[in-house]
């Protein structure tokens, strides 16, 4: 009896791992930095956070009824958006602008879209920019850590990124204390959106994801190192200068876990590289000509919106493909 071959489209790889599994995986990333702002920032960064995950689970939940499409709220993308969505926010916002941001991320950037995976931007980083043209005032106010963030009259202060774009040639001795320490800004303590200033915090959920392999190490290091290369230059070589562009603002939050987002960033090594590099600039760009003192937000955005083009310049040939214009050259020879 002869043997029937069964061919079948790629991909051939089976996995164990499940979106569930993966979303668990950020979410346990991510508990060293909410442990962090809560320390700075008190039991408001918690609730900010509590508030953000259970508006962004109701409002996937919600319009998946209404859409008449298969509940997905266990998958816990919804968690992971509310929670990286909280992180970009300052510990003093409004409850419920905060949730304003969930409505945007979940229904209008994600849901109106087909869901997860459908999504062509970040959701929480889309969020964040319209909650920042829509309310600048209250996502500027920067609260100094160990200050009551529930207090109206609480201390705030200009992040090291809005003191940074006052500096000369990389010469940050010319602002003198205005900035605070490299250990302060490794660990987090000065002003800033409560789950972007301990980078140490980030730096560890980041090592945590690359070794349970959920996301490549090609975009946050392409991405870091782009900003450290042009600000190297930009610095006049001031290593400290780099070091105060690397650790502040948004760049550690945005390089290991929004630009890194499966569903907004290419899947090859090619494109990936590309990406970063994109990002990297663009952050740079924004930092040193722009208005804003901080870039991430956009440059992510920006280059989501490249990724299709990315993905059709980079993606390699399936083996034996022709190229469109040789294929017509053989066929009007013959």
């Amino acid at each position: 009896m002869a043997k029937k071959l069964t061919v079948s489209a790629s991909p051939h790889v089976r996995s164990n791992e499940t979106t569930t599994g993966i979303m668990l995986d950020v979410i346990i990333a991510l508990m060293p930095a909410l442990v962090m702002s809560v320390v700075y920032f008190g039991l408001r960064a918690l609730t900010l956070t509590v508030v953000c995950v259970c508006s962004s689970v109701i409002f996937e939940a919600l319009s998946r009824k209404i859409m008449k499409r298969p509940n997905t709220v266990g998958d816990l993308s919804a968690v992971v958006t509310g929670i990286i969505l909280a992180f970009n926010l300052p510990a003093s916002m409004p409850l419920w602008m905060a949730a304003i941001g969930s409505l945007v991320a979940i229904v209008v950037v994600k849901q109106m879209f087909g869901g997860i995976g459908q999504n062509f931007v970040n959701p929480a980083m889309t969020a964040r920019i319209i909650l920042m043209t829509s309310f600048p005032t209250a996502m500027a106010k920067w609260i100094v850590p160990f200050q009551s963030a529930w207090h109206p009259d609480a201390v705030t202060a200009a992040t090291p990124m809005a003191v940074l774009s006052s500096v000369q040639g990389g010469d940050v001795a010319a602002v003198g204390d205005a900035l605070p320490s490299l250990t302060q800004m490794l660990l987090g303590a000065h002003g800033g959106s409560m789950g972007e200033v301990c980078s140490l915090a980030l730096i560890c959920g980041g090592l945590y994801l690359m070794l349970r392999k959920v996301i490549s190490p090609v975009i946050p290091f392409t991405f870091i190192g782009t900003v450290a290369v042009i600000m190297l230059f930009a610095g006049s070589f001031n290593l400290e200068f780099v070091a105060y562009q690397l650790l502040g603002g948004g760049l550690m939050l945005g390089a290991f876990f929004m630009a890194t987002d499966y569903s907004t960033s290419p899947i090859n090594k090619k494109g990936k590289i590309i990406f970063g590099i994109g990002c990297g600039l663009i952050t740079s760009v924004i930092r040193l000509f722009g208005s804003l003192p901080e870039g991430v937000s956009f440059s992510i955005i920006l280059m989501n919106i490249l990724v299709p083009h990315i993905e059709n310049m980079t993606t390699p040939r399936p083996f034996g493909e022709v190229k469109e214009k040789k294929a017509k050259k053989e066929v009007s020879k013959a």
